[in-house]
């Protein structure tokens, strides 16, 4: 989990060689040289240090002005949605969940990049993240940093109840019977927000189904939770949720709350992102947790819904793109090509704990060191799914967050009524 110690606001760059003779008369700006102003996702510092390496790596040609948005995805997207739509020539590029890049680029506020610069800029890549930035075929957002969800148990409550979550066919019924007859819980983000579609995406994926048929079609996308993997996925929500392998706060609960039930004596499973090693290293450094809940912790690929279908675990992360308004859009460019090199997202992913979108970072010896579940890493992104890519995003989620919550009230009928409810409000019949 970033936090949010970087500054509100400052400048990178200075008046570099090229503009010394410039930089006799005053700072780089009053010279001519273009800012650019880079909307980031808090994060500590890191973003900030590759705008300074970057605008003195151009030998003057701009510098980076950081504005940085909330820390929550949802009021990421109010903010830039409400400058955006008002032509903000200010916003050169963007730290850009990824859910919300359909919708930008439907509604015309993202640059394309062109298919040399996305050929040259994604090389090295893994597949899902790629994905996540396109809209139409054409590229619009660059993967920056990238995530997948893990399983996390604890290894001897698992030895003890004689089942192995690392075993390719561990399913979501084995977990939850292991935890009911240890007496255990399973953390899970239940609150109504967006971290609960993030679960019931992954669960509808995993079983073989989607959320939308032909989500291009914007407005008229069919949804389609009913049938086998809806089913399915609505009784795993309803299973955990009434049972006692629920925490008490399933409810509200958004990743550090149910972080902090694992690391209970009462907690046995855990579907949370890669964080959690290096969160859990921290508290013992900081004294708040024991070395041997640290030596406990085992992490899996996310577990599957039906035994014979591999998994598709949740996928996260932050693409980069070039806002449609901006005075210098060749700078710009030049600006995301610096920051989403392989080398830097291999240092953000050790220095901030980002997973990196390149297959590569994985084999770096020193993320192999800080990072011993590298490869599942890896491998879970690359195999991850995606939330639905659709202009109406907003409304996709919002629509299944309101007809599946609270997890208790879920039963068979959900996924048909969410159909209905989705179809209902993507044809305006319906509002949120």
């Amino acid at each position: 989990m970033a936090g949010s110690r970087s500054k509100r606001r400052f400048i990178v760059g200075v008046c570099a060689g090229a503009l010394a003779a410039a930089a006799l008369t005053g700072c780089s700006q009053e010279a001519g040289t273009p800012t650019l102003t880079w909307f980031i996702n808090p994060d500590n510092g890191g973003q900030a240090q590759f705008a300074q390496e970057c605008a003195d790596a151009s030998g003057g040609a701009y510098q980076v002005r950081i504005e940085t948005l909330p820390n929550d995805a949802t009021a990421q997207r109010e903010q830039l949605v409400r400058r955006l739509a008002a032509k903000d020539s200010s916003i050169d590029i963007m730290s850009l969940d990824v859910i919300y890049t359909a919708e930008f680029a439907n509604a015309g506020f993202l640059l394309p990049y062109s298919q040399e610069d996305a050929d040259q800029m994604t090389q090295g890549m893994l597949d899902a993240p790629i994905e996540t930035g396109e809209w139409k075929g054409t590229l619009y957002a660059v993967p920056f940093k990238s995530n997948a969800q893990l399983l996390w148990y604890r290894k001897a409550l698992a030895e003890e109840a004689g089942v192995d979550p690392t075993s390719e066919n561990f399913t979501w019924d084995d977990m939850q019977k292991a935890a009911d007859e240890m007496g255990k819980k399973i953390s899970e983000q239940g609150a109504r927000y967006e971290g609960f579609m993030v679960w019931i995406n992954a669960l509808i994926l995993s079983g073989g189904g989607q959320i939308l048929t032909d989500p291009e079609a914007g407005q008229d996308a069919i949804p389609s939770m009913a049938g086998e993997a809806g089913t399915k996925a609505a009784q795993i929500v309803s299973t955990l949720a009434n049972s006692q392998a629920a925490p008490a706060d399933l409810s509200v609960a958004q990743e550090e709350q149910g972080r902090a039930v694992f690391q209970t004596d009462q907690g046995m499973f855990m579907l949370n992102w890669p964080y959690v090693l290096a969160a859990a290293r921290a508290a013992v450094e900081e004294g708040t947790l024991d070395q041997s809940v640290v030596d406990d912790i085992g992490y899996a690929r996310y577990p599957r819904v039906f035994a014979d279908t591999p998994s598709q675990p949740p996928l996260g992360g932050v693409n980069l793109s070039v806002g449609a308004f901006t005075k210098y859009p060749d700078l710009a460019m030049d600006l995301v090509k610096c920051a989403s090199t392989p080398e830097h997202a291999t240092q953000y992913m050790l220095e901030e704990g980002e997973p990196s979108p390149y297959a590569a970072s994985y084999d770096d010896p020193e993320v192999r060191k800080a990072y011993p579940n590298a490869d599942l890493i890896r491998e879970s992104i690359n195999d991850a799914g995606p939330r639905p890519i659709t202009p109406y995003y907003v409304d996709v989620a919002g629509s299944i967050i309101n007809t599946w919550h609270p997890p208790g009230s879920v039963n068979d009928d959900t996924p048909a009524e969410t159909d209905q409810f989705m179809s209902d409000v993507l044809q305006g019949r319906r509002l949120l």
